[in-house]
């Protein structure tokens, strides 16, 4: 038969046994044109970064939960999305995994020049100021080559989560000193943007304009939560779990198809079971 003269196909090469050259290796074997997965092969650096994001919410969420070994998973899962993008760079000619590692490995080295060169610093804080200056400096000398004026704002990356990124960029602007210097002066703009929103919705605004003023309130929460010195994200992944907790509660109690008054009362009562 025809067929008995078809070549055997070629036996797939053996995998390293080193860890890191063994993931790499099956990497480039899943995006292999002719032998690796389909669904690899047709992956893109757009289609990956929504599970490169959250690959890295699962490693927040296995440390707030304590699991070491679902820690250990998760992070394998965070170091295959580094893995895929260099891939993918690799193949297009950009860069290769070797570069992320060297690019990380000097940027290290050139941040501690107390551990690496001669400079001294003997306090965590120093070191964090130190940190900073060295960034400031390199997000100045990547501006210069842009041909933009540098800002204090360069590198919040527009990726971020909007409440961590509204909480970044309140940070940077206070290294000029554009900050309240207690919480006072946050809740009278709290206030305000309350009023404005409810004048807004007076007027019968349209969403978009009701929309802008609700987001200049969530703006000056994270400025409270800041002069107050509450992490936000933690306060609002602690109140999302709170609600969780007492509406799976609510769940419990409440018959089929009951109408909202009841259901409140079943999440106050929710709410002093906890308490108890």
């Amino acid at each position: 038969m025809s067929s008995d003269l078809e070549p055997a196909p070629a036996a797939a090469p053996a995998l390293p046994q080193e860890a890191m050259p063994r993931l790499l290796a099956i990497m480039a074997r899943l995006r292999d044109p002719a032998q690796g997965c389909p669904w690899d092969r047709e992956q893109s650096f757009a289609s990956i970064a929504p599970y490169t994001i959250e690959e890295a919410y699962e490693v927040a969420d296995a440390i707030d939960r304590g699991a070491l070994g679902d820690l250990r998973d998760e992070l394998g899962d965070l170091l295959l999305q580094v893995v895929f993008h260099a891939q993918m760079a690799d193949e297009a000619g950009h860069f290769t995994f070797r570069d992320v590692v060297n690019s990380i490995s000097n940027k290290m080295i050139n941040r501690h020049p107390h551990v690496f060169g001669q400079d001294r610093i003997d306090s965590a804080a120093a070191q964090t100021k130190a940190w900073e200056e060295h960034k400031a400096a390199e997000r100045a000398a990547a501006a210069t080559g842009r041909g933009d004026v540098a800002s204090v704002l360069d590198g919040v990356a527009l990726g971020l989560p909007a409440l961590l990124r509204s909480e970044k960029l309140q940070k940077r602007a206070a290294r000029i000193g554009f900050q309240w210097p207690d919480a006072a002066p946050a809740l009278v703009k709290i206030d305000e943007e309350l009023s404005e929103i409810k004048d807004e919705i007076k007027s019968g605004s349209d969403p978009e304009r009701i929309g802008d003023e609700v987001g200049d309130l969530l703006f000056a929460c994270v400025a409270l939560a800041r002069a107050l010195d509450v992490d936000p994200e933690a306060a609002l992944r602690t109140a999302n779990a709170k609600f969780e907790r007492r509406f799976r509660r609510v769940e419990q109690l409440a018959p089929s198809g009951a109408p909202l008054a009841e259901l409140e009362g079943f999440w106050r009562q929710a709410k002093i079971e906890e308490k108890q």
